[in-house]
């Protein structure tokens, strides 16, 4: 064949070409060629899409946690055709992570292969006839999908078979799985119907404890058949993720994980003619490192250095210079010295700014990142042989650096640096994270939190249309002059004919500069800074330098009887209050302050203190030395079973609520309160001040909100309004025989003894109380007050609700008072369901600690101010009237922590009777204690003893006082036993 072409162009010219010509003319055409590069299409052609199903194929087989398919199907052998069958031709089971069946009617005559599905590691664990006493039925089996985990990666932790449960355990070590999380195991769980239901959560939750036990860190996912069964009770950390019916209308397929928000439920046709609907889990788990992006923090870098700098900076500084100058002007020296201050601060002591990732620990290191590196180039290019050897060196150097971050956590316990040993704990178990603040947000969105916190703001009345005052004459003028002598007797008889008011006397309390100086050494120094940018670090390191200068001012602020402005100025940071917030009251005010008020603050509660003692009321238990939440609730609890006691008696009690109680002080209101209690004229025109024109702004992630000034109340955030607060409440004192009020700050509850249905009285109390909040401008929240009426007889009498300004208060069961959860039996059932599920919580913190080898000192430290404050809160008030099986279920979570320890816990009961005997003697030496003299009056004179008291039921005989008469008693006598 002849090797030359003809070609004919478009002119008719014959073109004679060899084959080496055109292959060379090609060559220099593609030579001398640009090539220009065609424009990007637009639109849906821009290949958003075609990334977007790139990216979603490349982390099909990569979820954060498996996705699940399970179900009881009632025979598998039958119905492997059809799972094979939607296997290949439907995606949501082809890229499943895990199938899950239960009752699946194997033996160990059938083999693998007849059961097998392509793609998926089966793990089968049939029922044993001799175990479980049945020969037919039952079964568990496991399909792993292979493109998500290794069949090597695969390992069956446990397998239980008995008569009440079947249970099978297997640990997945996945291609992928997020930082926080080290693998996963997945428990398989079929209960039969008759079944005893706590012997198969015993050995549920015994099966569980062991894992998490062995591996803290792990992803347990527990799913199967459970009929009727559930685990909320003993495994309360669990959340469950099924809603949807199972079989018919009932939801008896479950599935509990440790994660929350981890899945949600799709149900799905049934497989073959089983009864049951398959489930569909489809994980809904973010990773912290996407939940948490890399932030960037800036921070100053502090050093003895530094602080040494500082030091010499103040004291060599001539005070006198910047002071006198502005004479009596307290604004102008306040941001003088702020300014100075904070000019000094900037140039010593450096900022910082860092990237901090919310997945990143630090054992992790730079070598460590690096073998991880190393590690993925080498799965890329399928080298085994590199990859086995990256792993294996890997390995140890993630146990060295384990072992590097836990001797540097205990070397700092032998150094006494608590912060740092904290702080280490922390981070090795994950506990108590920091919340994030408010959502990002715009000026707009700063303005509208700024407007809804300062709601209750408004315009201060004439407090003579609010109180009658006529019976007793003002002894402060409500003018912004100087304030007025005190009020006296003889002073109205000497009359004079000049109008020139006396000059005020002198402030009865000034500051010394080492009072100012020790409250600044209290100073937290890691707390944030207020509006003023004063660090608290800067205050306590350079106490004795600021000491004299502070105290000039402080002096002059009582003085003239005002607050600096910037001192009064509070930034609010809204933090949410629960995790997904979907309103502004969704968002907790968070309110900073000047740290040099705050001290101010604490040196004027000081001398306040004492002057208001004989008008507090007597049933306030908040901010009284060594009286607390427990002294409450033992008032209380007193009261109430001693009432009780007597057949044919009913308590109610009414718990009311108010609307941001601090933010509603009324200064006039409270300055002529605090006069009828003869108050320094100082420092009530000081207080008066302090609580009107306070400037207050909201600060967000990016932006802040303008500034409005309020006119009345006083934030949360400062040191005096809880004080102040309880002042303002002290008139309203009321305790009879049948009725009595007791508060602890804005708790207040009206306790009611009721006999033969006489109500009169409960219901004129609650009246008044609601006219008196109505006169003193207190805010009821009426549809969080509550009422519980507590009555012991089966057949209870019918009651008629309680109306507040034309509502009716919800009856309830159970309520939360002062973080104990108390119920109309008063027999704590509910309160140690509660307890049970937070230390089941906290126990996982302490198995995770344990796990990381650290010493027994820190386990036990541990133990001791996370868990057994938990688990042991107000135990005096419910330590000797609980049930048995309640106490059985707490002494269990003590056993576990004690195997985690390693050394034997005080059991529930050892440590109440600890406690009670302990708050028995300090309410003995507490003469203005409510319960003194009802304690007192049981003691005998003569030989120091305690009379027992008669007791007609067995409830009045467990509670406090009856149990800590007979606990004194005994500890009196075995010491005198031994002195003899």
């Amino acid at each position: 064949m002849d090797m030359e072409s003809t070609l004919v162009s478009a002119w008719g010219t014959n073109l004679a070409y060899t084959r080496e010509e055109l292959l060379a003319l090609r060559t220099k055409e593609h030579a001398g060629q640009t090539h220009h590069r065609r424009r990007p299409y637009r639109g849906c052609r821009a290949g958003t899409k075609l990334k977007a199903k790139r990216m979603e194929k490349r982390w099909r087989f990569k979820p954060s946690v498996p996705s699940v398919v399970m179900g009881n199907v009632n025979a598998l052998t039958n119905k492997t055709d059809e799972l094979a069958t939607l296997v290949s031709n439907q995606r949501l089971y082809r890229e499943c992570s895990i199938l899950c069946f239960t009752e699946t009617w194997l033996t160990s005559n059938i083999p693998d292969a007849n059961v097998d599905i392509p793609g998926f590691t089966t793990i089968r664990a049939d029922r044993d006839p001799k175990r479980s006493g049945k020969n037919k039925g039952g079964g568990l089996v496991l399909f792993v999908n292979i493109r998500w985990c290794n069949p090597g990666h695969v390992t069956v932790k446990e397998i239980i078979c008995c008569r009440d449960v079947e249970l099978l355990a297997v640990s997945l070590r996945p291609y992928y799985m997020p930082r926080e999380l080290s693998h996963a195991i997945v428990v398989c769980v079929y209960i039969p119907p008759r079944a005893d239901a706590e012997t198969a959560c015993d050995v549920i939750h015994a099966t569980i404890a062991r894992l998490q036990t062995q591996h803290p860190e792990a992803f347990l996912a527990i799913s199967g058949d459970f009929n009727n069964v559930t685990l909320d009770s003993v495994l309360p950390a669990f959340h469950q993720y099924v809603k949807c019916p199972t079989r018919k209308n009932r939801t008896i397929d479950l599935l509990y994980s440790n994660l929350k928000d981890a899945y949600s439920a799709t149900p799905l046709p049934p497989l073959g003619k089983s009864d049951h609907n398959l489930i569909y889990l489809q994980p809904q788990y973010k990773p912290q490192v996407r939940r948490q992006p890399a932030s960037t923090r800036s921070f100053r870098k502090w050093s003895p250095d530094a602080e040494a700098a500082l030091r010499d900076c103040f004291e060599s500084t001539e005070w006198s210079v910047l002071q006198e100058p502005y004479g009596e002007d307290i604004e102008g020296i306040t941001h003088c010295m702020t300014d100075y201050m904070n000019f000094c601060m900037d140039i010593v002591v450096p900022v910082k700014t860092v990237r901090c990732f919310a997945n990143n620990k630090p054992w992790i290191t730079s070598n460590v990142k690096g073998l991880l590196n190393k590690k993925k180039r080498a799965f890329k290019e399928n080298n085994q042989e590199e990859l086995r050897s990256v792993q294996r060196e890997l390995k140890v150097h993630l146990r060295e650096a384990k072992e590097s971050y836990r001797k540097k956590v205990e070397q700092k316990l032998r150094e006494n640096d608590m912060r740092e040993v904290w702080n280490g704990m922390k981070t090795i178990t994950g506990c108590k994270q920091r919340m994030d603040s408010a959502a990002d947000g715009e000026v707009e969105r700063a303005n509208e939190f700024n407007t809804f916190y300062n709601r209750f703001d408004c315009p201060v009345q004439d407090p003579t249309a609010l109180v009658d005052t006529s019976s007793t004459p003002p002894l402060i003028s409500s003018s912004n002059s100087a304030p007025a002598p005190p009020y006296s007797p003889h002073s109205a008889v000497l009359t004079t004919s000049t109008t020139v008011a006396p000059p005020p006397p002198p402030p009865l309390h000034t500051f010394t500069a080492d009072q100012v100086r020790g409250e600044l050494r209290r100073l937290h120094p890691r707390k944030a800074a207020g509006p003023d940018k004063v660090c608290p670090r800067l205050l306590k390191s350079c106490a004795a330098e600021l000491g004299a200068p502070l105290q000039h001012i402080f002096n002059l602020s009582l003085h003239l009887g005002r607050v600096p402005t910037l001192w009064k100025t509070t930034c609010l940071v809204p933090v949410p209050k629960k995790t997904h917030p979907s309103e502004l009251n969704d968002f907790r005010p968070v309110a900073l302050t000047s740290h040099i008020m705050k001290t101010l603050e604490r040196l004027l509660l000081h001398h306040l203190r004492p002057q208001v003692q004989h008008a507090m009321d007597p049933l306030q238990f908040a901010y009284r030395e060594k009286v607390g939440v427990d002294d409450a609730i033992l008032y209380f609890l007193h009261r109430t079973h001693s009432h009780l006691d007597r057949g044919g008696s009913t308590v109610r009690v009414m718990f009311f609520d108010f609307s941001s109680a601090f933010n509603t002080i009324q200064p006039l209101l409270l300055k002529d309160k605090l006069v009828g209690m003869q108050v320094d004229p100082y420092l009530v025109s000081w207080i008066t001040d302090y609580l009107t024109d306070r400037p207050q702004y909201v600060r967000l992630k990016d932006c802040t909100s303008e500034t409005v000034v309020c006119s009345t109340g006083a934030p949360q955030g400062t040191v005096l309004s809880p004080f102040l607060f309880t002042l303002y409440t002290s008139d309203f004192q009321y305790n009879s025989e049948t009725c009595h009020m007791q508060k602890f700050s804005d708790d207040t509850a009206i306790v009611a003894c009721i006999r033969g249905g006489k109500e009169e009285e409960y219901r004129h109390l609650v009246e008044d109380f609601v006219a008196w909040c109505n006169r003193n401008n207190l805010l009821l929240n009426t549809s969080k007050t509550k009422e519980m009426v507590v009555d012991f007889r089966r057949a209870r009498p019918p009651t008629q609700p309680v109306s507040i300004v034309g509502v009716d208060v919800e009856m309830v069961k159970t309520y939360r008072y002062l973080g104990l959860h108390l119920d109309d039996r008063l027999d704590w059932s509910a309160n140690t369901d509660i307890l049970y599920r937070k230390g089941q919580s906290r126990l996982f913190f302490l198995r995770r600690l344990g796990s990381f080898n650290i010493c027994r000192k820190l386990l036990l430290m541990f133990y001791q101010t996370v868990v057994s404050s938990c688990l042991f809160y107000a135990v005096v008030c419910w330590g000797g009237s609980m049930k048995k099986r309640d106490e059985m279920r707490l002494n269990k979570l003590v056993r576990r922590a004690g195997s985690v320890v390693g050394v034997e816990l005080d059991s529930v009961v050892t440590v109440a009777e600890r406690r009670t005997l302990h708050k028995l003697l300090s309410i003995m030496d507490d003469d203005g204690h409510p319960l003194h003299s009802i304690i007192m009056d049981h003691r005998s004179s003569f030989s120091g003893r305690f009379l027992s008291q008669s007791c007609s039921t067995d409830r009045l005989r467990r509670s406090f006082v009856p149990r800590a008469i007979r606990l004194f008693n005994s500890s009196q006598w075995s010491r005198k036993r031994e002195d003899t």
